[in-house]
């Protein structure tokens, strides 16, 4: 393990500005968790995308790119599993927040579980988060602005010692649902409210106030966004800014990320890119192909926005001299998200009028342009293809285009390379093993009186140091989408599909089947994974209701 003590403090700060005061002495080092909601694998500058992401861009060319790294297709479960370190139906969390009668799928936190901030606050760090919560659906009445009567899974019940952001998991950028501080429901606290701005304001401000509260504990600090999650909602400067930049189209767009990527060596030139989905029609058949790079910019708007947030996140850590010690951690918790929102959509998420009283159109409607909170509007099977470049399928898929995520680790004190590729596999699952580990603690076994069960991630700390990482298998479950990965093989399936086995070191792109060459292998590995879907609850899909 790398102990924060032993490491001298000898790397440059990337970000420009004023010099950083003298570094915090801390014998074990913050740490900060960014995760953004709905984002491809490339949809941040260094990761191959046009998107202008340069806070990032310069956390990576200060650190560690993890190419390999993986959450469960999902918004719910990939959060139950980050928070515990445990696969999403142990953690309660199988499918979606709602309960479906069995231990997996309770649709809140379980028990039997630590989150994070439990876990760190018994070794000694103060916990913050700001942002989407959404591992529970005990919401009380947030229409009403009523909470519930009982809370057992909001963020200050798991451990947080402060929170600010939305329970329920999705909303309008410019008025959310369920705005929360602490233990009570919110309204908006300005006139020109953006919800991603004020999730990065919320965070800065969190460790601008740890610093002047004389608090010597180093800090867990969760950051979790809802951008670029639909709807497409981004103030209209910043929209501007994109105009024209899409007028070419999807295929030259994937094309184009795919050449980038494939020279900062992000995908290997032998795999091929993937076909556009064969849903999509070619740029020259589109009926509506202003409103449709309209989707786009706006969905470029946002991820622009959030990464000008994190500037904040990192200027406030520069500023009270504790940036150098600090494990800054990116990630993403699906693939892009290929949802074609239309007029029968309905549900907590979407509100019937604005925060004035304007009537919200609900759908994509090639008449309005997306963009303001009149519309609930998302950038579809098009441009979610090119978000997952060069992967195949979307959120909600365990195919790589729904679980590949981009991951940036960037620590100065800690780890010694700079702008360096890593391609050790890990998944939301390893980040509390690998905090823990940071804090030079062990899990825990007992929470408040309730004993806990062991984690299922492992650490991937040795991985900073350029070591490996020794571990038997990962597996994924959601809707019927299945998959087990094992060393450089994958086996995968779609809901009622065969499975299909693939080398990605040869072929990440899954686009060479070797099923039929080595059935040994898939037997072997499907005997691997209905063992796990046993050990963990995973139930047949569609679910059906048990008593």
């Amino acid at each position: 393990m790398i102990s924060a003590s032993s490491i001298l403090l000898t790397a440059c700060l990337a970000f420009g500005g004023p010099a950083s005061p003298t570094p915090v002495a801390k014998d074990r080092p913050n740490i900060v968790l960014i995760m953004a909601d709905d984002m491809g694998y490339s949809d941040i500058g260094c990761f191959g995308s046009e998107i202008r992401t340069p806070n990032l861009d310069r956390l990576a060319a200060d650190g560690v790119r993890f190419t390999n790294f993986y959450n469960t297709a999902r918004c719910c479960p990939t959060r139950a599993a980050l928070l515990t370190g445990r696969y999403s139906h142990q953690a309660g969390v199988g499918h979606m927040v709602d309960d479906r009668g069995s231990d997996g799928y309770r649709g809140e936190l379980a028990a039997d579980s630590a989150s994070m901030a439990e876990a760190l606050g018994a070794a000694g760090y103060a916990t913050g988060m700001s942002g989407k919560w959404h591992v529970t659906h005990n919401l009380g009445k947030p229409r009403e602005m009523i909470e519930p009567e009982e809370r057992t899974n909001w963020p200050l019940d798991r451990g947080f010692e402060s929170f600010y952001g939305t329970i329920h998991g999705a909303g309008s950028f410019f008025d959310p649902v369920t705005l929360a501080r602490g233990d009570d429901y919110i309204e908006r606290d300005r006139e020109d409210f953006h919800y991603t701005d004020r999730i990065n304001e919320e965070a800065a401000d969190y460790i601008q106030r740890h610093a002047a509260g004389g608090d010597d504990r180093p800090f867990l600090l969760y950051v979790a966004h809802t951008a670029p999650h639909w709807p497409l909602h981004a103030r209209e400067e910043d929209i501007a800014r994109w105009n024209g930049r899409y007028d070419q189209g999807w295929d030259e767009l994937r094309a184009e990320r795919h050449r980038r990527m494939k020279a900062m060596g992000l995908v290997d030139p032998a795999w091929p890119l993937t076909p556009r989905d064969r849903r999509v029609k070619t740029w020259d058949q589109v009926e509506h192909p202003a409103w449709q790079a309209r989707r786009m910019e706006v969905y470029a708007a946002q991820v622009e926005q959030l990464d000008r947030g994190i500037g904040l996140i990192v200027d406030a850590l520069r500023e009270t001299g504790e940036l150098d010690d600090t494990v800054i951690v990116f990630i993403a918790d699906n693939g892009g998200c290929a949802e074609e929102i239309n007029s029968r959509w309905g549900s907590l998420s979407i509100p019937e009028k604005t925060h004035d009283g304007r009537t919200v159109v609900r759908g994509n409607e090639p008449t309005i342009m997306p963009g303001d909170d009149e519309n609930y509007q998302s950038y579809g099977i098009p441009w979610a293809n090119a978000s997952n470049t060069p992967f195949r399928l979307y959120k909600h898929h365990v195919h790589e285009g729904g679980i590949a995520s981009p991951c940036v680790v960037h620590w100065p004190a800690g780890i010694k390379a700079r702008g360096e590729l890593n391609n050790t596999p890990g998944h939301v699952i390893d980040l509390l093993p690998t905090f823990l580990d940071l804090a030079e603690a062990e899990a825990p076994t007992e929470i408040e009186g309730r004993a806990v069960k062991p984690l299922e991630g492992v650490s991937l700390v040795p991985a900073f140091g350029g070591g490996s990482v020794e571990r038997d298998a990962i597996y994924w479950e959601h809707e019927g989408n299945r998959a087990v990965r094992q060393g450089r093989w994958k086996l995968v399936a779609r809901h009622r599909g065969d499975w299909e086995l693939y080398d990605l070191v040869s072929d990440r792109t899954e686009m060479r089947d070797l099923s039929v060459a080595q059935p040994e292998r898939v037997a072997r590995m499907i005997a691997m994974y209905e063992g796990w879907a046993t050990r963990c609850g995973v139930r047949p899909w569609p679910l059906k209701k048990t008593p």
